[in-house]
């Protein structure tokens, strides 16, 4: 059998999977890598990391699977969003990477609203936020003139690990969609906006299609992870374009929900016609010629890892949700908003803080817990409601990380989003988006859409119970005011948190 590797580069760890001609997964490998975090709010990584961990697991996934390197015909990748990563003229990095998660660049973005007004929407589709790639370059320019006068170009984090692999630099458009740079629609790096801020032409990489073949394993590449120098290397794509390829959301009508630290819903866009306003995240996909829109929950499975660690510290999250299927919808009118480390969509909101709403006497560590799943639910919700109400249909949506791994969360899901919830049989994420990549890529199908009626398999359907419905649609809607009753107060309190 012939395989392909899907290359998953994530924020604390990268992970390969092998995966065989029918979909199957032969093996995985993981290697975890720091993080730094020399000042608050601050967050980088070394690329020699990413390098590192890569090859060592690329290794080990070899070793373990006991299959001849020669039979592994691809290779493409998922990266983490946003991270800059810049070169000098013989594409060494000039200092660590900033990362997606990284806060300083405040005032960076309110720079970008200001000089680029109305056109930061109508090109980029997206509003400016700190966890995009030009507030950095702009960070970076500002406060560390040396050090950005030898930058001749910049990468994204897994195109800086392709091009160590193969040699070659490019960027798939579904990564550049997160830079501020792009013309969404256009598919080609902005002029007018690199022009508003004096970057030039040289500094953006070549633009390639997530699919696109950009080469072999170097020669050199070849000795560190084990490949033969005859894999063909794939482009590759953002992790959330490739978590959505990887769940099979390649046509109209499909929908995503992906609880991790963080939470997504996403939409697949046929064309780039739709128009949030900046409200949701609007990128291209890593399919071509089409897009996705996203709405981000910053803290929805954190929310639940928070609570577990604070009020059932050394419980596992069976044991803490012991009972919460004897709880009513509305957790016997508890309500929970997930702004713990503030909030993205519909409030792009940094200093907002979460609460519990409603509390009495009469309330166990049980009726907490499900409030808690409920409010991140119901977080996620927004972004649905947004969909909808601009003519989207959301009748089906693929639920997978940690909400998909509990079928009473998974059947609230369907009550609250009032839509048939899909679990998936053996969920692997962006890294499986990245080997279907490479499976199209290898000439193994014709599509993206052939290649996921293989690779993509779904498990159990959770259908809509209507009298919970009912009782989440109600409580929705009280949900939807506690934003606005608290902003104040917490605004207020923010400056006592430190």
């Amino acid at each position: 059998m012939k395989y392909v590797i899907g290359v998953d580069l994530g924020t604390s760890a990268v992970k390969t999977l092998l995966i065989g001609q029918d979909g199957t997964l032969k093996a995985e490998a993981t290697k975890e890598y720091a993080l730094y975090h020399d000042k608050a709010g601050w967050s980088e990584q070394d690329p020699e990391d990413w390098v590192t961990g890569t090859t060592e697991s690329l290794q080990d996934l070899i070793a373990s699977s006991g299959v001849d390197a020669a039979d592994i015909e691809g290779i493409s990748f998922s990266g983490q969003m946003h991270g800059l990563v810049l070169l000098d003229e013989n594409n060494k990095p000039v200092r660590r990477a900033i990362l997606w998660n990284d806060t300083r660049t405040t005032e960076q973005c309110r720079e970008i609203e200001r000089v680029l007004g109305d056109k930061l929407l109508t090109v980029t589709r997206n509003p400016a936020l700190e966890g995009f790639t030009l507030p950095k370059i702009l960070w970076v320019k500002q406060h560390e003139p040396s050090v950005f006068a030898q930058a001749s170009r910049f990468l994204l984090p897994k195109d800086y690990l392709r091009l160590r692999l193969t040699g070659t630099l490019h960027m798939d458009l579904s990564d550049a969609a997160g830079t501020l740079l792009l013309d969404i629609a256009g598919k080609s790096w902005s002029a007018d906006i690199m022009s508003a801020f004096e970057i030039p032409t040289s500094f953006c990489p070549a633009l390639v299609e997530a699919g696109a073949y950009v080469g072999t394993i170097s020669e050199q590449a070849s000795h560190s992870s084990g490949l033969t120098t005859t894999t063909k290397v794939f482009a590759g794509g953002a992790d959330n374009a490739c978590g959505a390829i990887g769940a099979g959301i390649l046509s109209p009508g499909l929908t995503l929900c992906s609880i991790g630290t963080s939470g997504v819903i996403l939409t697949y866009e046929a064309d780039a016609t739709a128009d949030y306003e900046g409200k949701v995240h609007f990128f291209n996909h890593g399919k071509e010629n089409a897009f996705y829109a996203m709405g981000v929950t910053l803290a929805a499975g954190y929310s639940l890892s928070w609570f577990r660690n604070t009020f059932a510290k050394g419980e596992s999250f069976d044991a803490m949700l012991e009972g919460i299927g004897d709880i009513p919808a509305g957790s016997k009118g508890l309500l929970f908003t997930p702004y713990i480390v503030g909030e993205r969509t519909p409030h792009a909101d940094a200093k907002i803080r979460g609460s519990f709403i409603g509390v009495d006497g009469s309330h166990t560590r049980a009726h907490f817990a499900k409030a808690v799943m409920e409010g991140i639910t119901f977080s996620l919700n927004e972004s649905i409601a947004m969909f909808r109400a601009a003519g989207k249909t959301v009748d089906t949506i693929v639920s997978i990380g940690g909400g998909a791994k509990n079928p009473l969360w998974l059947q609230m899901q369907a009550d609250i989003f009032q839509a048939n919830v899909v679990s998936l049989e053996n969920e692997q994420g962006p890294g499986l988006g990245a080997a279907m990549l490479a499976a199209v890529g290898s000439g193994w199908f014709p599509s993206l859409d052939a290649c996921g009626e293989v690779f993509v398999k779904h498990a159990q359907v959770y259908h809509p119970n209507e009298e919970a419905s009912n009782s989440y649609e109600q409580l929705f809607r009280i949900y939807q005011q506690v934003y606005a009753h608290t902003m104040e107060t917490n605004h207020a309190l923010y400056a006592f948190r430190n």
